[in-house]
């Protein structure tokens, strides 16, 4: 057996403000949409990953979602234009990434990262 993929389910009703986030600020496509479930996919191969944490690494609470970048400066530009508070950031972390925090619109805590 093998895991193929891990996809992070999060429950609204507010559709549009997903594809507005995710879609729009974030810039990924959208992979699948049912209506009662749309699917966001990012470019690139990776390999699924699941983490387990008691804090979110120099002193930050942890964040729900990591999202790795190919270009971290225009991730921030993008959030910060859609009016996106960012909570921590853009930092060099000394395991080799540079990052921020920002809330999604349905509150979860996302570290959008780029490895240095």
């Amino acid at each position: 057996m093998a895991v193929k993929r891990v996809v992070a389910n999060m429950a609204t009703d507010r559709m549009d403000a997903a594809k507005a986030f995710y879609g729009d600020v974030l810039g990924m496509s959208l992979g699948m949409d049912h209506g009662w479930i749309i699917t966001f996919v990012g470019t690139g191969q990776s390999t699924p990953q699941l983490s387990f944490a008691v804090e979110g690494g120099s002193g930050t609470p942890v964040p729900d979602l990591s999202i790795e970048v190919d270009d971290l400066a225009d991730a921030y530009e993008r959030v910060v234009a859609a009016g996106h508070p960012v909570e921590y950031g853009p930092t060099d972390e000394p395991w080799g990434v540079r990052r921020f925090f920002v809330r999604d619109p349905f509150g979860r805590l996302l570290n959008i990262l780029a490895h240095r």
